[in-house]
């Protein structure tokens, strides 16, 4: 018996939307093996993109990555970059910069320690542990680097540490972006992890990525039917929605 002509057509819109959905599924996890390279040092953001996740202007992101002249008495000053991109001409931030930005910005924003200080600071540890990122590892938790730059890691990065989750070498796997205060009970509910998304944020435990909660709740939805469409808290959506649109979720 065959089937009216309405349900047929619906089964083949169904079918062919598996079929995308098998095909999207099987793209995603062959990016993802990221062809034998770590995936936590690929160029995977924009100065921009890093800069709105972690709250900072852009300019102070730029500053950091990209390095600033300074206008001086006999002329300009070239200050160099603190935090070091996989590839200098394309700009773009790994995920392990996106980490040290978040570092500096505990350090810089919240604790207000002089530039100086922190390139000095920075500069021995980069001697000491033969690192070229090491605000993003385990060791910055134990360090305290007073010698050359006056920073006691440990009091001065305790809240932006504990959004960091560390993999057995002590280099950083994921990261917590604040999506409202800086302060130590903070929700740790959207997560960075380089290997989902390209590091793009995520409700944690999950795929479900924040920007197209943002999209459908900028569409009109509310939060109770996104949270019931996704099986997800109220709560989680909040978190998901002001990490991508910096609002005060309702």
């Amino acid at each position: 018996m065959e089937r009216p002509g309405s349900l047929q057509r619906l089964d083949d819109r169904l079918r062919g939307s598996i079929r995308q959905e098998a095909v999207r599924e099987m793209a995603s996890r062959e990016a993802n093996n990221f062809y034998g390279e770590d995936p936590r040092f690929l160029p995977a953001f924009s100065l921009a993109e890093g800069a709105h996740y972690l709250d900072l202007p852009v300019a102070t992101l730029r500053s950091w990555t990209v390095g600033r002249a300074y206008p001086v008495k006999a002329g300009k000053r070239f200050f160099a970059p603190i935090v070091l991109p996989p590839q200098k001409q394309t700009r773009q931030l790994s995920f392990v910069n996106v980490v040290e930005a978040h570092m500096l910005d505990a350090i810089r924003r919240e604790h207000r320690v002089p530039l100086v200080k922190v390139r000095s600071a920075i500069a021995y540890l980069r001697r000491a542990f033969d690192s070229q990122h090491p605000l993003a590892e385990q060791l910055g938790k134990l360090v305290n680097a007073s010698r050359e730059g006056q920073l006691a890691m440990r009091e001065l990065l305790e809240v932006h540490l504990r959004r960091i989750e560390w993999d057995e070498k002590g280099l950083a796997s994921r990261l917590f972006p604040f999506t409202g205060l800086r302060k130590h009970e903070a929700p740790r509910v959207v997560v960075m992890d380089p290997r989902i998304s390209f590091g793009r944020p995520v409700i944690a435990g999950t795929g479900i990525a924040t920007s197209v909660i943002a999209d459908r709740y900028k569409a009109g939805e509310t939060m109770e039917e996104l949270a019931e469409d996704y099986g997800r808290d109220r709560l989680e959506i909040e978190e998901a929605i002001r990490c991508e649109l910096r609002v005060e979720a309702a």
